[in-house]
């Protein structure tokens, strides 16, 4: 619950409901896969189950979120952002990358199950199924009510904020771009008269620039700015230099209050540069890997949900909580005391180097930082 003074947004990593999940769902795609050791989807529901026990087909849309649901009801945010990073397509062209995400479109009220507000679609997985798969996936963001950012019919689309309006006259602009170091291919950037991604050229000077004249030329007094990145790789808990001096030029000079950033599949440090939160990495928040080996020291399966208070006259940030989840069953649970032990731990550790703490409660764990200016 806000005050007129303030708004609190929720944030998440990647949410991938292709593939696997798709297949429990009521309206599936076919499960034929081009990757190089699995060729139907339904083994990787076979693999989750063989982990965790069965996983119910049903048509209960809400069923993936779980846990986070409750969790949504109690926080109430003003606005909800997700990286979406599954195409939404019945498009059978799929790029010979060799993994492919897609849900098919008879499914997008998994997505009003939430009630999410805006999919960032500016990754390395929302062209899986073609430039056709990417315009049916905005298409069908459209007709279900829900804003898209970073990926357009063209440049310029690609490049136009998501919109959010909150009440009281103040917005959510959502600023979505994408690195080629996430996986991105070059050749699905959006230009004049193709569609794309927008993807950033380079981390220059010039760069930052474009982005600070796109949002500037859009903010006004009382909206909160965000920037939301797709960038990095998926595994490792460092942050690149190029990542860190990026993040502080979109605040220092393009007006950018909260950082989104996301590709790894686990979380990364958080840093609070200026009083503004940068979230170098919000990990999975939804996945079929259950099942799957290798790199189980990161612990993938433990994700978290980002509520971020921001003072709008200022762009501060208030607030920033954190609350704990586990992927189980193709659905979000509440992890147990020594999982969410080693999740707190781990990501301390990290955000120590960045002159933040986690700082303890029973429900949710809550950003400490150094004050104004503090980096």
């Amino acid at each position: 619950m806000t005050t007129r003074e303030q708004l609190t947004l929720f944030l998440c990593g990647d949410v991938m409901t292709g593939r696997g999940v798709d297949q429990i769902l009521p309206h599936s795609c076919s499960p034929c896969l081009h990757e190089p050791f699995v060729s139907s989807a339904l083994q990787y529901v076979a693999l989750a189950e063989q982990a965790n026990g069965p996983i119910p087909r049903s048509g209960d849309y809400a069923y993936i979120w779980g846990a986070a649901r409750e969790v949504l009801d109690r926080e109430r945010p003003d606005t909800r952002i997700i990286n979406l990073e599954t195409s939404i397509t019945t498009s059978e062209d799929a790029d010979p990358k060799g993994i492919n995400y897609r849900m098919h479109p008879g499914n997008v009220p998994v997505l009003a199950a939430a009630r999410i507000d805006c999919c960032v679609l500016a990754n390395n997985h929302v062209l899986d199924w073609g430039r056709a798969g990417l315009v049916e996936t905005l298409e069908t963001l459209a007709q279900a009510g829900i804003r898209a950012a970073g990926a357009g019919r063209d440049l310029r689309a690609a490049q136009a904020p998501a919109v959010l309006e909150v009440g009281n006259g103040n917005r959510v602009l959502v600023f979505a771009f994408g690195a080629t170091d996430s996986g991105i291919p070059p050749d699905w950037a959006a230009d004049a008269a193709r569609a794309g991604v927008h993807l950033l050229p380079d981390r220059s000077g010039t760069a930052v620039e474009g982005i600070a004249r796109l949002v500037l030329a859009m903010k006004r007094p009382g909206d909160v700015a965000v920037a939301s990145v797709h960038w990095g790789s998926n595994w490792g808990f460092e942050i690149p230099p190029a990542h860190r001096r990026l993040a502080h030029a979109l605040i220092d000079r393009a007006g950018i209050d909260v950082v989104h950033g996301h590709s790894s599949h686990h979380p990364k440090a958080i840093e609070v540069y200026r009083d503004r939160p940068i979230l170098y990495g919000c990990g999975d928040f939804l996945n079929d890997y259950e099942g799957i080996t290798g790199y189980e020291e990161f612990r993938d399966d433990l994700v978290l949900m980002y509520f971020a208070t921001v003072d709008l006259s200022t762009g501060h940030l208030v607030r920033l909580t954190l609350t704990p989840l586990q992927i189980r069953n193709f659905r979000l649970q509440h992890p147990s005391v020594p999982d969410r032990a080693w999740l707190r731990d781990t990501l301390d550790r990290e955000c120590r180097r960045f002159g933040s703490r986690i700082a303890l409660s029973d429900d949710a764990w809550t950003i400490e930082w150094r004050g104004p200016g503090s980096s």
